[in-house]
């Protein structure tokens, strides 16, 4: 059966990939990646932080979470992620330098990905080398041994894709989804694509089964479809600006001193926004949380355009969070990011198969989506394209995501 999926970031990928491991049965060679992007992994996939955890979720999300938690540990275990993808434990800390303020407040005030990491007990702990603190600042542990981990999402990404392809499996990039063939009775039968560079050029890919896997872009994908459909996918995009950078404080042998691994720091600005700073395999820190649901979200990720004064912002807190005492700035700058992610509308991704009554057409093929992961689409990830693996081939799912669907 051919199976065609729109969208070949990290979930889409995934999905390709458990589709094409035991027990599946789909064959390789019949199933077809299509991502429009010029640039592979070019927004979340490659420019998120990686940050994984198993139990920071909400009860719709927790089976999903603690599953695909699982399925990092045992891929880098099987496949040697800590070298090929940087696979490390991490340890989740809160940073407050205001006296009488938590820097967790902003976590159990559900305003970022870490709201379920009030339920947790809070042990004092020290910070890591790298974190430059101040001398009212304290740092507290909030997640539970071996519960949080890191990853370098694009080199993850890249993996997931490469290993696809040696099995396989086909891309089409950069193209575009463009309408759905109709057989005789009226059903499904094919997708038709076109390049991204010349959509005269256009080709029929059969199709028995449909993934939407297209990130913020899963409403677009879904109404060029089936523009009959009257369903809006409840799905919206949050931009978010990053900086990558390394530090002379953070180096490959600090991954083994102390308690060892990668650290991630929550805490809060006196711009008013939340920031979120990640150390990973490597001797990169990885700086985020301004976030803006108001920046249009383009027609394609490398058509993004980065905000400085966004950047400006998250250079003056990396300086003020990770730079020396004396004020002299020894921080690299490796990479200015930006990248569109997908939000749920009910704050959970969409996991599921989209019912024949919503598209607006018959069908002889099922429709899935699986888009809306927010902050925690890495996390999410192995999870995920397994349990779409498992949806598409009638098999019982490894995680409860009943509360998930459309």
């Amino acid at each position: 059966m051919a199976t065609v999926i729109i969208g070949a970031g990290i979930i889409g990928s995934a999905t390709a990939f458990y589709l094409t491991e035991p027990p599946s049965t789909a064959t390789a060679s019949s199933i077809h990646l299509v991502e429009s992007s010029p640039e592979l992994f070019a927004s979340a996939s490659g420019h998120a932080a990686g940050f994984l955890a198993r139990d920071w979720f909400s009860p719709p999300l927790a089976s999903l979470g603690a599953l695909s938690f699982d399925l990092h540990k045992e891929l880098a275990e099987q496949r040697n992620g800590a070298e090929k993808w940087g696979y490390c434990r991490s340890t989740g800390t809160s940073l407050a330098e205001v006296k009488g303020k938590r820097g967790d407040e902003w976590l159990r005030d559900g305003k970022s990905r870490a709201e379920a990491a009030a339920t947790h007990e809070f042990i004092d702990g020290s910070g890591p080398a790298w974190l430059t603190q101040s001398r009212n600042g304290k740092v507290e542990v909030i997640s539970e041994d071996d519960s949080t981990a890191q990853v370098h999402p694009l080199r993850l990404s890249r993996f997931l894709l490469s290993t696809c392809l040696e099995r396989g499996v086909q891309l089409h990039q950069p193209c575009q989804p463009m309408t759905v063939n109709n057989d005789s009775e009226g059903k499904i039968s094919s997708v038709i694509i076109a390049s991204s560079a010349n959509p005269e050029k256009q080709i029929s890919i059969p199709c028995s089964r449909l993934i939407i896997t297209a990130g913020a872009w899963t409403p677009r994908v879904f109404q060029t479809l089936f523009p009959k459909s009257r369903k809006t996918i409840p799905i919206t995009s949050l931009a978010g600006h990053s900086l990558l950078i390394r530090s002379p404080r953070w180096n490959i042998g600090d991954e083994t001193k102390g308690r060892g691994g990668c650290h991630a720091v929550f805490t809060t600005d006196e711009t008013g926004y939340s920031p979120e700073i990640f150390s990973r395999v490597g001797g990169e820190i990885y700086i985020a949380g301004l976030n803006s649901a108001t920046l249009p979200l383009p027609e394609r990720a490398t058509d993004r355009e980065i905000d400085e004064k966004s950047i400006g912002v998250l250079k003056a807190t990396a300086k003020r969070l990770l730079g020396k005492h004396d004020g002299d700035d020894d921080l690299e700058i490796l990479r200015e990011g930006l990248c569109f992610r997908p939000v749920g509308e009910k704050g959970a991704p969409i996991v599921g198969k989209v019912d024949e009554g919503l598209l607006g057409m018959k069908l002889n093929c099922g429709v899935w989506i699986a888009a809306g992961h927010g902050p925690w689409g890495i996390s999410l990830s192995l999870g995920t394209g397994k349990v779409m693996s498992e949806m598409v081939e009638r098999r019982q799912t490894s995680a409860n995501v009943r509360k998930l669907g459309l």
